[in-house]
């Protein structure tokens, strides 16, 4: 009888997972019988299984850059090459060449006293192609050099939520129950706060998405980015990086003293700002700290959330460890079933190794907020207040 060829796929653990969703029976397994990774095998499968397919994939990525150090020479040796790396991956190496002596332009639009602050309407080229809408709030009453806070936003209706301006009572009632009012809680605890559109959303949509009304235009811009090696994700961290370069040249701003912070869309542009731009003194990402491989890797989500080949490199603990020795606090919810809680602490079990490796265990931190996929302002104000000072 002619036997079946087999297929070196994966671990002995994942294929016995894939017989299982195609209808194959277990196979006993013992520490005897695990086998190298050159002899494990999986027979041909009825039935495409999409769960453990993709979880094969993940698992046999290389993770190049995955942090396996211990000492702080090993750390930065590795941080060296890793953040060069993922700015490649991002797109934002062609960017820096392409634009190495571009000067931000910037337009003021409108200006009003809102009572907590002066709440003003800016347009900030940060390309010469993109007239980015972004909202300033300044403190009325304070002197000298201040905090600046930048506040990327997610997928919401409109981006001028996060900076208290609303379309109706209900929204506004809605956004403060979540909490996600960040640039208003900013300018409230002194900062000069930054609530730019992300790219994608707003003004920044294409025609097409405008006429019918659509929120965002994330998966046009991602897509069509692809192909000249560009991301959404790196855009969205170019973009604060240029709005950093403008606030410390026209604003009071205490360069010592950046924080970026945002919900969901915005957690996944502040972990990559804060891996990529060492002028952020701390990074709070809301609702985004996982792993991929157990969150965008298993779910539907947003095309802006993937970057090619980003497992070959590392996993996102890699990449926030990037922040380090700087400031880092993941929050998430206990139920955010997008972002699973117990994939976060598994991501931050290995987030704390690369910091103590780096000589600062406590400059990074996971709160667990007790709900699900929202911003937890008492986690974010708490991390903030207690190493503002120290980011000097």
């Amino acid at each position: 009888m002619t036997q079946r060829l087999l297929l070196c796929i994966g671990s002995l653990c994942c294929a016995m997972l894939f017989m299982q969703c195609s209808g194959g029976e277990k196979e006993d397994v013992t520490e005897k019988n695990i086998l190298s990774r050159s002899q494990q095998a999986v027979v041909y499968a009825d039935s495409f299984c999409v769960k453990d397919y993709y979880g094969n994939l993940y698992e046999d990525a290389d993770r190049k850059h995955a942090f396996k150090g211990k000492t702080r020479a090993d750390f930065e040796k590795w941080q060296d090459e890793f953040r060069n790396v993922l700015k490649m991956r991002l797109g934002i190496s062609r960017l820096e060449r392409s634009l190495a002596s571009y000067e931000v332009k910037a337009e003021r639009v409108s200006a009003e006293d809102v009572g907590y602050a002066v709440r003003e309407q800016w347009r900030i080229w940060t390309e010469p192609g993109v007239p980015l809408p972004v909202v300033l709030l300044l403190p009325k009453s304070k002197d000298g050099k201040l905090p600046l806070m930048i506040t990327p936003h997610g997928h919401d209706r409109h981006p001028g939520l996060y900076a208290g301006i609303y379309w109706s009572e209900k929204e506004r009632i809605e956004t403060e129950e979540n909490e996600k009012d960040v640039a208003v809680q900013a300018v409230k605890n002194g900062f000069i706060a930054i609530a730019p559109t992300a790219r994608g959303f707003g003004d920044t949509r294409t025609p097409e998405d405008k006429a019918k009304d659509l929120p965002y235009s994330c998966r046009t811009l991602a897509v069509q980015g692809l192909l000249a090696g560009r991301t959404l994700i790196g855009d969205r961290v170019w973009d604060i990086s240029k709005l950093i370069d403008w606030a410390l040249k026209e604003l009071p701003v205490d360069s010592s003293k950046i924080v970026v912070s945002g919900n969901s869309g915005g957690g996944t542009a502040a972990l990559f700002a804060g891996a990529c731009d060492t002028r952020i003194a701390i990074s709070v990402p809301s609702s985004y700290f996982c792993t991929f491989a157990g969150s965008i890797g298993v779910m539907y989500h947003c095309e802006c959330n993937y970057v090619p080949g980003i497992l070959e490199e590392g996993e996102m603990a890699d990449i926030a460890g990037l922040t380090a020795p700087r400031f880092f606090c993941a929050l998430n919810g206990r139920y955010d079933p997008m972002f699973p809680f117990e994939e976060a602490q598994k991501a931050f079990g290995h987030l704390k190794e690369i910091y103590a490796a780096a000589g600062v265990p406590n400059h990074c931190e996971l709160y667990m907020g007790n709900g699900g996929h929202r911003y937890y302002k008492e986690g974010a104000w708490r991390f903030i207040n207690k190493h503002l000072e120290g980011a000097d």
